[in-house]
């Protein structure tokens, strides 16, 4: 395609945006017509607009016909000027000599025109006025005249342009619009779970058909307010509370409720929304979704109680293991001492068991579950004779099973220790703990002071310190420093921070 056939096609398009084949939109240029024909004192005057076979009349004054074939138009010469063309006797130029407007009806003689274009500059046509006698031309007046209506008309076809390009834009948008609100709905209805949304100030006005199959209601029913009528009696406050807080702060929307059925049953349901910006961040709507989730949340309960009881019967094994104990030194008195030490750490793995050990809503203890001080809280509690006996000072960490044994084991063993031989075997001894994150690891630093004065470091290693060692170097891959002074013992402790407890998984 040459440029030539481009720009004949652009300027086509132009065209069709000017909406030219609405006569009610025309009605202005008669009276601006008749007006330049007046002024100019000429019997015809034209507001031509040069299509690509046609050239059409939008306004006429003096002539009957709306519409001649391009070649035979003055006014497609004239929209190519910058200026007016004027020409003062067509029988005298080449161009228009023979031409059937000059021939005959209405036997153009003067022609002057002002071309018509528009702001990115593709010619339209023109106005002009054409008289059936020679003139030499135009006065200052009459030719300003006329490049002062052209501007009028240049302006008012500018105008049908914006408002059929808005009004195109508007059909297509909202063709655009309807559509995607088709396929959308055609999307939602095949969805297995139920899709809702809602206005910006949280009224329902619309749920797929998976809702209606779900509970059973009739269409229309629980839009505005009424969906909560839907949910269990015990929830619909907890509902209320949770849908409000997400409308006033913009916050994702979660949570699980009953939901009533089609057959007139309860069952869980996970309620999940988010809400839809602008460009400016304004909220124009939520999207939200409902799922079944009444079997899993079943299925969950019954591991939990199968967690429970497991874990109820590894206590009693503790229990049991202790009474063994106990029955084996009234046989041997020798062995009582150590027996008893034995039984103590059993008793302190029990502690480290039942501290993260799933737990029911009755069997859920005052303490933090799964953190670092209620673990150590727990195991501290038989040596505080006084408040303040043992502190834990800094931050706090996230535990699980898997640590903590090893950290149960290796703090009983430093607690018992000091209990014999260090700050807790006097009435002034303190012991501090202090907790700390530093990079990647936890540091946890074991003070004592006020207990007997050191007068030097063991020269062996007992069983409480290869425990120790055991528990935390090799279980967590930490690291244990011992600093002993004639104040007391001082130990540091690193572990990395991906040995305290797994990752949380993201729940989706």
């Amino acid at each position: 395609m040459t440029s030539a056939d481009k720009f004949t096609s652009s300027r086509s398009a132009v065209l069709d945006e000017h909406d030219l084949t609405n006569p009610t939109q025309n009605v202005g240029f008669e009276e601006l017509t008749a007006f330049a024909a007046g002024l100019c004192e000429a019997p015809i005057c034209l507001v031509s607009i040069v299509g690509d076979t046609t050239q059409r009349f939008l306004g006429k004054h003096g002539l009957d016909v709306g519409e001649t074939p391009r070649e035979w138009s003055f006014c497609a010469h004239a929209m190519l000027e910058r200026d007016l063309m004027v020409v003062p006797d067509a029988t005298q130029d080449p161009r228009f000599a023979n031409n059937p407007l000059v021939t005959g009806e209405p036997h153009v003689r003067f022609y002057a025109g002002a071309p018509l274009a528009t702001d990115d500059g593709y010619p339209l046509g023109s106005l002009c006025v054409i008289d059936s006698v020679p003139r030499a031309g135009l006065s200052a007046l009459q030719a300003q005249g006329l490049r002062v209506m052209a501007s009028q008309v240049k302006a008012a076809l500018g105008s049908r342009r914006r408002t059929k390009l808005q009004a195109t834009s508007e059909a297509e948008a909202k063709q655009a619009l309807s559509e995607t609100e088709q396929k959308f709905r055609i999307l939602a209805d095949t969805m297995p779970q139920m899709v809702w949304s809602t206005l910006p100030d949280g009224h329902h006005d619309y749920y797929n058909a998976r809702w209606y199959e779900f509970t059973g209601v009739p269409e229309g029913s629980t839009d505005g307010e009424a969906w909560n009528g839907m949910f269990h009696p015990e929830d619909q406050d907890r509902a209320w509370q949770v849908w409000r807080h997400s409308l006033k702060t913009g916050e994702p929307y979660e949570i699980e409720y009953r939901l009533r059925d089609a057959a007139g049953k309860y069952r869980w349901t996970l309620g999940r929304a988010l809400p839809i910006r602008d460009d400016q961040g304004n909220i124009t709507r939520w999207f939200g979704t409902c799922t079944d989730i009444h079997e899993q949340k079943l299925l969950m309960e019954q591991r939990e109680m199968v967690s429970q009881e497991l874990s109820h019967r590894i206590k009693n094994i503790f229990s049991v293991i202790n009474g063994l104990i106990g029955l084996s030194t009234r046989s041997h008195p020798e062995l009582k001492r150590p027996a008893d030490e034995l039984r103590a750490r059993i008793m302190s793995l029990g502690r480290a068991h039942d501290f993260v050990r799933p737990h029911s809503a009755r069997s859920q203890p005052s303490t933090p579950q799964a953190a670092l001080k209620g673990l150590l809280e727990q195991l501290f509690s038989a040596y505080q004779s006084e408040e303040g006996r043992i502190v834990i000072e800094g931050g706090d960490l996230r535990i699980d099973d898997r640590s903590a044994t090893p950290l149960a084991l290796s703090f009983h063993e430093l607690a018992t220790n000091a209990a014999k031989y260090g700050a807790l075997s006097t009435i002034e001894g303190r012991v501090v703990i202090q907790i700390r994150e530093v990079g990647d690891d936890v540091a946890i630093a074991w003070t004592e002071r006020g207990g007997p004065k050191l007068q030097r470091a063991p020269t062996t290693e007992g069983f409480g310190s290869r425990l120790i060692n055991l528990s935390l170097t090799n279980q967590l891959g930490g690291t244990v420093r011992y600093s002993w002074s004639a104040e007391g013992l001082e130990v540091e402790i690193r572990i990395p921070k991906t040995s305290m407890s797994r990752p949380v998984p993201q729940r989706t």
